[in-house]
């Protein structure tokens, strides 16, 4: 792997809730309901988000670019 790629860094349901401010079941509401990213199954009881994903959701909704 080139030295200049790095590993993706993955949030949970609880991470996201402390950086939004908001419940731990909120990021699956706004799944359903808005553009929020998709995310991603590490394992079989394990599912998180890409940080770059929501990085992006958020310059989207602050009318920025990706």
């Amino acid at each position: 792997m080139p030295d200049n790629v790095q590993d993706p860094v993955y949030l949970s349901e609880r991470d996201i809730a402390r950086r939004y401010g908001v419940h731990p079941k909120t990021p699956w509401y706004w799944l359903k309901s808005s553009d929020f990213p998709e995310p991603v199954r590490l394992g079989p009881r394990c599912t998180r988000w890409r940080l770059e994903d929501l990085q992006a959701w958020e310059a989207r909704r602050a009318g920025g670019t990706e």
